[in-house]
């Protein structure tokens, strides 16, 4: 990522977008959703490792932004803590995409466990919700894009630091770039968006983790993100 620049546009928000630290059902490869889990060691040491990176390349961030899951608050609070920011913003619209009864399951056998709910669950029909609750793609996608465009509307002329979830993120980069990323998204990863006042989409960094190069911590990072 190397430093970002020092200052940005008057009319532009720049929204660092950062997923979580790996989790014990990410350890365990189990469907997370919006059900609660805790940071493993290995996530709290890649949040300390983002947090580091930010707080050496990342100037004049004005706030920190959160999802209320507990995993992402936790991984905020150590960024915000590194960089001097006194207050995490939590909000409901930036939760992962809620996954009805696959919730809790292993990947493994959500499949025979919750045949229907899987199978909605990569429907290819982006209005099919999932049963138990789920959202469908859209109620994601809408969500998702409708909480970031608040935060860069009160943050114009500002960067600011925002950390989500592996389906949230997917759902951002198909409003900035018109398709579907390739590849898991890693925890951790850097992925810098800017969104103007007029609510034009720009994505400048995708998927870094150069701060996990060289350790365990990055092969640890590419487990999870949900049902990709």
């Amino acid at each position: 990522m190397g430093h970002l620049k020092d200052m940005v546009g008057a009319n532009v928000a720049e929204l660092v977008v950062v997923r979580h630290g790996e989790t014990t059902w990410n350890a365990t490869d189990r469907l997370q959703g919006q059900a609660e889990s805790d940071l493993t060691e290995e996530g709290v040491k890649q949040a300390q490792a983002v947090a580091s990176r930010l707080a050496k390349t990342a100037k004049h961030i004005s706030a920190v932004y959160s999802s209320d899951l507990r995993r992402a608050s936790e991984t905020a609070r150590i960024i915000a803590d590194a960089i001097g920011c006194p207050n995490v913003t939590e909000m409901e619209s930036l939760r992962e995409r809620h996954l009805g009864n696959l919730q809790g399951l292993a990947r493994a056998e959500a499949h025979l466990v919750e045949p229907e709910a899987f199978k909605a669950s990569i429907s290819s029909d982006p209005d099919e919700s999932i049963p138990g609750g789920g959202e469908s793609l859209n109620q994601l996608h809408l969500r998702s894009k409708h909480a970031l465009e608040n935060i860069a509307r009160n943050h114009l002329g500002q960067r600011v630091v925002v950390i989500s979830h592996g389906a949230v993120l997917r759902a951002l980069y198909v409003h900035a770039k018109g398709c579907q990323p390739a590849g898991r998204v890693r925890n951790t990863s850097i992925n810098v968006f800017r969104i103007s006042a007029s609510n034009d989409w720009s994505l400048s960094l995708w998927g870094d983790v150069n701060h996990l190069q060289g350790t365990n911590l990055l092969r640890a990072s590419q487990r999870g993100d949900e049902m990709r």
